[in-house]
């Protein structure tokens, strides 16, 4: 694949361009469907042609510059000081119908403030995430898994992707915050519209809708969830601001959680290695989640920063408040990091780093091994049966459907 120039239609967002001096060729454009149907090649190509910093755009006329080397990412996300996480000054002149502002504009969370706000935020949200019981989650995870086993196990096919990992992650996530389904569905459908960038603002809007319901019915009727622990906790959230929490963690599930789940078994699926390996016992779920994590993150252009000034980096001059954005597909292929064997290792950037770092790498981990082994447990013969395709976006790594085949089987107990 060759790497495609980004145009600039007239009409489109007028963000203030914001490409990285010092470095001559046109912007990529990680909108586009090429790049989504093979982006290691893409990444190959930008390497060679850029080094470690790429002009991109996320959208027509939304330039950003892309980290894809491994170092140079490490550098950025352990230095807050120099690197804003806070994207008001960007977005002044970003119109509210720019279709990524929804995932990188401001918002009243952690991962979108520095300072006071950002440990306030902080605190709050990973206190309420660690104060899930994940060894209830276990029990949850198999409980919702082999219904939806049921659904299609007699039918001898099926599409992972709709008929298993999204409902899966959708509700093992809804149960942890204390979700109702009519609630939940529509913060799904929303959160779709947002990150494919299919009219996000209508998204956005669509999904503060449905979680303000929720967070006005926990503060009426508190009950064990991370909803309910966020509404209580000490750093005293109003509404917005705890609605803000919730669509930080349904964007992961949403689409990390169900991706690393697709994505993995994929892995398993399509190579020997893996296919051979867990039948046999000498390779676990978690080592192939650990690959995908490496070579497939779910989330694959994320963790955007804003220089707080002109910046010199690896000699190119990053422009003040313009949008720096690490690719962690990119940056955890890079040749100077990259070792043969994989098994193991876990130096990936695909849960962030420094102080933006996912705080719920143990609950994503947990559900998708469980969906994952609770399929494989009850379908052992499962395959591929078709052809994939990806979903295009500049942020996710996203499979638009897994085609499967198997024995037919009869359904199964959930105990």
């Amino acid at each position: 694949m060759t790497v495609p120039e980004s145009p600039r239609p007239s009409g489109t967002c007028p963000v203030a361009h914001g490409a990285p001096d010092g470095i001559v060729g046109p912007r990529v454009p990680l909108y586009a469907p090429e790049f989504a149907a093979d982006p290691h090649r893409a990444y190959d190509e930008m390497r060679k042609r850029y080094g470690s910093l790429v002009p991109v755009d996320l959208a027509p006329g939304v330039p950003a510059t892309l980290v894809i080397r491994y170092h140079t990412a490490v550098r950025i996300l352990n230095d807050p000081e120099h690197f804003s996480a806070d994207p008001r000054t960007w977005q002044k002149n970003v119109p509210a119908d720019c279709p990524v502002l929804p995932i990188i504009g401001w918002r009243p969370t952690a991962s979108k403030n520095t300072g006071i706000d950002y440990l306030r935020y902080r605190q709050a949200i990973t206190s309420s995430i660690d104060g899930a019981d994940l060894h209830a989650l276990h029990a949850i995870v198999g409980q919702i898994a082999i219904p939806h086993i049921n659904s299609f196990c007699e039918d001898g096919s099926a599409d992972i992707i709709s008929q298993y990992a999204f409902p899966v992650a959708f509700e093992a996530v809804n149960s942890q915050l204390g979700c109702p389904p009519e609630i939940g569905q529509r913060a799904a459908t929303a959160l779709a519209a947002v990150f494919e960038g299919v009219d996000a603002e209508a998204g956005n809007a669509m999904l503060s809708e449905a979680l303000i319901e929720l967070v006005t019915s926990k503060r009426a009727d508190p009950g064990n969830d991370i909803t309910s622990r966020l509404v209580q906790h000490p750093a005293e959230l109003d509404d917005v601001e705890v609605l803000n929490q919730i669509v930080g963690i349904y964007a992961g599930a949403c689409e990390l959680q169900l991706n690393l789940i697709a994505n993995a078994l994929l892995l398993i699926l399509t190579d020997e290695r893996f296919a051979g390996g867990i039948l046999g016992g000498s390779l676990s779920t978690r080592d192939a989640l650990d690959e995908v994590l490496f070579n497939d993150p779910p989330l694959a252009n994320l963790c955007v920063t804003f220089p707080r000034q002109p910046l010199l980096v690896d000699d190119v001059w990053l422009p003040a408040h313009q949008p720096v954005v690490i690719s962690m597909s990119g940056c955890n292929n890079d040749p100077e990091i990259r070792t043969d064997s994989l098994v193991g290792n876990r130096s990936h950037l695909a849960w962030g780093l420094g102080p933006h770092a996912c705080p719920a790498r143990s609950m994503s981990y947990l559900i998708a091994q469980d969906a994952i082994d609770q399929l494989l447990d009850a379908l052992p013969e499962l395959r591929l049966a078709g052809e994939i395709t990806w979903r295009p976006g500049p942020i996710h790594r996203a499979l638009a459907g897994l085609p499967v085949q198997f024995p037919p089987s009869p359904p199964f107990t959930v105990l």
